[in-house]
Order: structure tokens, then C-alpha cells, then sequence
């Protein structure tokens, strides 16, 4: 068919990426073969989109308009006002609509033959199965939590005698004017939990002042995170993602703020104080989507080579501060990870310390950042935090003294249940 009145025919829209790979290029291997069968796997590649907010809409729209035409999306939100400055393919009518499925109708209606699958939901609610029919996954997270999350199933996964089993994770992420976009090759590379001491926890706010004298609506929300809840809703494990308790603490922190006198509490910074969530910038947005894409049609096609190669660059750093500034490394990985490596993590602590103190220590771990850990050795359960059984009978270890409980260079098993993630601890005291 030819072109008439200004209609194309579907191949003519791709005939910029045919040029690309119907033809071998100053990167490509020696045994790359361009042509119909790099063009067919393209198309019918599987790919997942993990977010469908300020990252996750330019990410879905760069795929659709890179030749990938089955695109699957999670994001549990619904549309704000907020989110229209910057998450474009929303508008004024959309809000209160599930993100993932306004943005997947979108991204349809503008690009003919691409079908995106929306789900509307947590991505804890999939299982192995689910991820595994992936060729590759993309984050456009705005959430440590969810991405250690996923990256903890993806390794998982991996079956050395089955390659389909390793899924490659594309992890973009912006703070501002500054971004990362990264490949992880599960087992094969650096994993996200090797990299989590690049992402140093928030400086924590004094308990007296959460308690007693709140200056900042960001106070009355962490009242309401750490305080209220345990005393209210001791037994319930307080899950990020849940419109309920985001709703709750949000309620209960501003009638904290009202008796205080303070403004400024809203359900959105809420959930941004409880999520770390950190603002976005529609700029940088752009910028790390497209290096996300860039990397998932390298992957896809083979025509240039792509981060995450083992023994290669797999990190791209980008400041948009002043300037324009990128800077690309390779992340090794930590023989020690407690979600890729098979050692315990040498651990110093102060053997005069308290359980209590330890537990406390673990949340501003750069390393660890763990809220609400469960504690064991190999021959004692030292503190549960659920059932509620188990936490009362192991609830008198937590005034105890570290060096009454476990041994100096023994090993102990950390987990939380906000991540499939065992990590294994030698403790080795610092002073006794």
C-alpha cells in the first residue's frame, strides 16, 4: 500500500526503527543478524512497567513509540489533582481513576497496535508465575520498599538450569534534578540490595519532639506513623500501599496538627512522608525514561550493547543541577547481599546495648533499613513481631543486654515483613 492523503501504512511508522535493525550499525556484534526476525522478536517482546506515575507515563509512552507492542502496567494510585503538571497523559477528568488503566487507554489510543495490559493493584499481589512470563521489567518507582520488593522475587527466581528464568531490571529513579537509571542481570550483576547503601535513610526526627512539641506537618505525620498507630493499632502490620492506612494516619495527623495549630498536612504528603516518596521534576522525568527505554530496546534487539553487561558499566548517574552532567560506572556485587550474596554481613555493634537498641540501629542502617524486624539465632527466637503470641512471649528479650543473648561472632537471621528477605548478620562486639 502506498501513502495516500497523509495515512500511513503501519510499517511506514516504523521505518525509522528499520533502519535500525535491518542493518548492522558500528556497535552491533559480528554475529548479529538484522532483519525481519530482530523486528518480529521486538514486537512481540513482553515487557512489564512497574509505576505508572511521573516516571512510569513517559516510560509506557516511550516503549509504545519504540516498537514494543505488548506492554503490561502496575500501579495501585489513583489520579490526584497534583499529579497534572507533570504525569501527562492524565487529565482534569481522570482524577480519582486508577493510574494504570487511564494511562494504558491513552498510550493505545495515541499509538495504533499496541496493547497495554493494566493492573490496578499491588505488585506483592503477583506471584513467581506472573513475573516470569516477562521478558524484562521496567521500575518507575517512587518507593525503596516496592523495589527492594521485586528485586528480592526476581532473583528469586532464577534457576541456573532454566536461562528464561533471569529477568532483566531496568530501575529508574529521579530525586529532584538528579536520576539513575540502572540494569541489574539478576545473579549475574549487582542487585538492588547491593546498591541500597546508595539510597542512605532520612535523618530521623527525635521521638520527644514527634511527642511533645511538633513544629512541621512532616512531625504530626510521623506521630501518627510511629506513634499513634503502635498505640492504636498495635496488632495490624502497617502496609504503604493501603489506601486504608494511608488514610488513617493521615486523619490522625491532622487532627494533630489542628490541636498544634499547624498547616500543611494533606493526604498526598502523607503518603509522601510515609513512603519517602521524594518530589519529581518533569525534566528529569524525561531524561531517565528515555535512558530506561533506551536500555530495554538494546536488550530486546542486541543492536548496541547495554548496561548490566557482566564486568561493564550497569549504572548511569545523571545532575541536572548545573548544568547537564552523566556519569556511568560499574556497581559490583556484595559477596555479602543478603538477597545475591551467600555470606553473613560483619556487623559492628556496642555488646552493652540493648535489643531494643540493636532493633532501633537497624532502621538507620544504610545498609539494612529495616522498621519492623523479626530477630533469631540458630538455637533461640530472640524477638517476633508477630503473631501477637510470639511477640508478647519474646517481648522481655528487648530490655535485655545484647551480650546476654547472642555470642560475640555468632550469626543471626533478620527479616521484615515488608521484603522476601532473610538477612544474615555477624555480630561482633565492640565493646563488652
Amino acid at each position: 500500500m502506498s501513502e495516500m492523503n497523509g495515512v500511513t501504512t503501519s510499517r511506514q511508522r516504523w521505518k525509522y526503527l528499520d533502519r535500525v535493525l535491518s542493518r548492522p550499525g558500528p556497535f552491533t556484534d559480528e554475529d548479529w543478524v538484522p532483519g525481519e526476525e530482530v523486528i518480529s522478536f521486538l514486537e512481540s517482546a513482553k515487557v512489564l512497567v512497574i509505576g505508572a506515575g511521573g516516571l512510569g507515563c513517559e516510560i509506557l509512552k516511550n516503549l509504545a513509540l519504540s516498537g514494543f507492542k505488548d506492554i503490561h502496567v502496575i500501579d495501585m494510585d489513583t489520579i490526584d489533582v497534583s499529579n497534572l503538571n507533570r504525569q501527562f497523559l492524565f487529565r482534569q477528568s481522570d482524577v480519582g481513576k486508577p493510574k494504570a488503566e487511564v494511562a494504558a487507554r491513552f498510550v493505545e489510543r495515541r499509538v495504533k497496535g499496541v496493547k497495554i495490559t493494566p493492573y490496578c493493584g499491588r505488585i506483592q499481589d503477583k506471584d513467581e508465575d506472573y513475573y516470569m512470563q516477562f521478558n524484562m521489567i521496567i521500575c518507575g518507582l517512587d518507593s525503596i520498599e516496592a523495589r527492594r520488593w521485586i528485586n528480592a522475587m526476581l532473583v528469586g527466581m532464577v534457576d541456573m538450569e532454566n536461562p528464561e528464568s533471569m529477568k532483566p531490571l531496568i530501575d529508574g529513579g529521579t530525586e529532584g534534578f538528579k536520576g539513575q537509571a540502572r540494569v541489574i542481570l539478576p545473579t549475574m550483576t549487582s542487585c538492588f540490595e547491593c546498591q541500597l547503601d546508595m539510597h542512605a535513610p532520612r535523618a530521623a526526627v527525635p521521638l520527644c519532639t514527634l511527642a511533645t512539641i511538633p513544629r512541621q506537618p512532616q512531625h504530626c505525620i510521623e506521630w501518627a506513623h510511629i506513634i499513634a498507630w503502635e498505640e492504636e493499632r498495635k496488632g495490624d502490620i502497617l502496609d504503604n500501599d493501603d489506601p486504608e492506612h494511608i488514610t488513617w494516619l493521615y486523619q490522625k495527623a491532622l487532627a494533630r496538627a489542628k490541636e498544634f495549630n499547624i498547616s500543611g498536612v494533606t493526604y498526598s504528603l502523607t503518603q509522601g512522608v510515609v513512603k519517602n516518596i521524594i518530589p519529581a521534576i518533569a525534566s528529569t522525568n524525561a531524561i531517565i525514561a528515555a535512558s530506561c527505554c533506551n536500555e530495554a530496546f538494546k536488550i530486546a534487539t542486541n543492536t548496541n550493547p547495554y548496561l548490566g553487561v557482566p564486568e561493564t558499566a550497569n549504572y548511569m548517574m545523571y545532575s541536572g543541577d548545573d548544568s547537564i552532567y552523566t556519569y556511568t560506572f560499574e556497581h559490583q556485587r556484595k559477596e555479602d547481599c543478603p538477597v545475591c550474596g551467600n555470606l553473613a554481613k560483619d556487623l559492628e555493634i556496642n555488646a552493652r546495648w540493648t535489643l531494643q537498641e540493636f532493633i532501633d540501629s537497624l532502621a538507620e542502617r544504610a545498609e539494612a533499613q529495616l522498621k519492623k524486624p523479626t530477630l533469631r539465632t540458630e538455637k533461640s527466637s530472640l524477638y517476633y513481631q508477630s503473631p501477637p503470641a510470639l511477640e508478647e512471649a519474646t517481648r522481655p528479650n528487648l530490655r535485655k543486654k545484647l551480650f546476654d543473648l547472642v555470642s560475640d561472632g555468632e550469626e543471626i537471621a533478620v527479616s521484615d515483613p515488608a521484603f522476601q528477605i532473610d538477612f544474615k548478620f555477624r555480630l561482633l562486639f565492640r565493646d563488652k
